[in-house]
């Protein structure tokens, strides 16, 4: 590839850092003043990005030919980019592969870090595509109080919590960035390409730096691209182009508006966005849940014991102050944490409906709630725990060394591509 041409003026898709009297949401920070959480309505406005209404989720129901994920049907994933062509691209019969991504900050994943897998990973089956992971490691050394040791060292933990949710090896390449950028030269060329195209003026704007910033951080927003161009894996495409879904939390969207304004530039598809709403903390939707306050979150190391407490003492009720309020008013699922919790997590559409109802008319109690809640992440936990025991460093080094994948190239089987 030669050089791009003279760097021009970037507009963007909306305003990448959504700010007003209410909410803040960027890449580093999502809070609100509501208890209810951020108006999604108002960041798809600033962000402009679309909602997934009913239309599409009955076209993704087509194409995918089963049922949506509850996950996707519940409006948890709420946003999108361009789905719509990449559905239609796929009816052609045409393919497109899946990039997602975890920023290490902590030894363990916490809940909230799941969702985003979940989706992918059903994502994956459906339709039978071939998946990228990148964990930021150096993201974390920039902007955390961490050594490149340290970062590298959870990129690795984190990846294995990743691996016990099901994978398959032989269709998903995990990478660390402090690691792969030594072993493909691919991705560093990538990255050159893209800063090329992004002025400092610009960079500030899309993400806020300031002078006092160190310059790590002025570059990282290209490493976090790259992976969006398949050129970067030059072992599982070759020079071919190929499409890119991105299913992540909306709070990233910033990083692929930049992309997708590059990625004509230099001869690439815009990537596709998938959004996801945030994982409230335990103390209420204001905040996300956060692996940096750990009553905040409930890990994947937790022990049963420990999620009992964190949700008995932390996690926010919508119940009413009395015993007798709460049985004649009843409690605010739209602001309760457990309630909440189970959105996410219970995927029996009617039992979750008939304990929405319950909560509402003041039958079922805050603690009663909170014990359901409890249970279904002991659940959770436990059967990941037992999982995460059979991820072996032999079997994180064959997720995370440079390979051809597994997957069906537009008709044709990709191991004779």
């Amino acid at each position: 590839m030669g050089d791009i041409l003279p760097i021009e003026n970037i507009k963007l898709e909306g305003d990448c850092n959504a700010v007003d009297e209410i909410d803040i949401v960027n890449p580093w920070t999502v809070t609100s003043k509501s208890d209810t959480g951020v108006d999604y309505d108002k960041l798809i406005e600033r962000f402009g990005s679309f909602r997934i209404d009913d239309t599409l989720l009955l076209r993704l129901e087509k194409v995918a030919g089963k049922p949506v994920h509850p996950l996707i049907k519940r409006g948890i994933f709420f946003s999108h980019r361009d789905l719509h062509a990449l559905l239609s691209m796929k009816e052609a019969g045409k393919t497109f592969y899946l990039y997602t991504g975890r920023g290490p900050s902590s030894d363990s994943m916490h809940v909230g870090h799941l969702i985003p897998f979940i989706v992918t990973k059903w994502l994956q089956e459906t339709f039978d595509v071939p998946l990228v992971i990148q964990m930021t490691d150096d993201e974390k050394t920039l902007w955390k109080d961490l050594t490149v040791e340290q970062s590298m060292k959870m990129a690795r933990e984190n990846a294995k919590d990743i691996i016990a949710m099901g994978f398959d090896v032989g269709k998903t390449f995990i990478f660390a960035n402090l690691d792969y950028m030594g072993r493909c030269p691919a991705f560093y060329q990538n990255i050159i390409r893209i800063q090329k195209c992004v002025t400092f003026n610009q960079v500030k704007g899309i993400f806020g730096f300031v002078d006092s910033d160190v310059i790590g951080k002025i570059g990282f927003p290209a490493a976090q691209a790259a992976p969006a161009f398949s050129t970067t894996f030059p072992f599982i495409f070759g020079k071919d182009k190929l499409p890119v879904l991105i299913p992540c939390a909306i709070d990233q969207d910033p990083y692929f508006r930049m992309t997708r304004d590059v990625a004509p530039r230099l001869g690439f598809p815009k990537p596709v966005l998938l959004h996801s709403s945030f994982f409230p903390a335990l103390q209420g939707a204001k905040t996300k849940m956060s692996a940096s306050d750990t009553n905040s979150a409930v890990f994947l190391t937790d022990t049963p014991k420990q999620i009992k407490n964190k949700i008995n003492k932390h996690a926010f009720s919508g119940g009413r102050p009395t015993l007798e309020e709460h049985r004649e008013f009843g409690g605010n699922t739209d602001i309760d944490v457990s309630y909440q919790l189970l959105r996410f997590f219970m995927y029996d559409d009617e039992e979750l409906e008939r304990i929405r109802i319950s909560y509402s008319k003041g039958e079922l109690l805050s603690g009663e709630l909170k014990k359901i809640a409890i249970e279904t992440l002991q659940s959770i936990v436990a059967d990941h725990q037992r999982k995460r025991q059979d991820v072996t460093d032999a079997i994180l080094e064959q997720f995370m060394t440079p390979r051809k994948l597994n997957y069906n190239f537009n008709g044709v089987d990709s191991k004779k591509y």
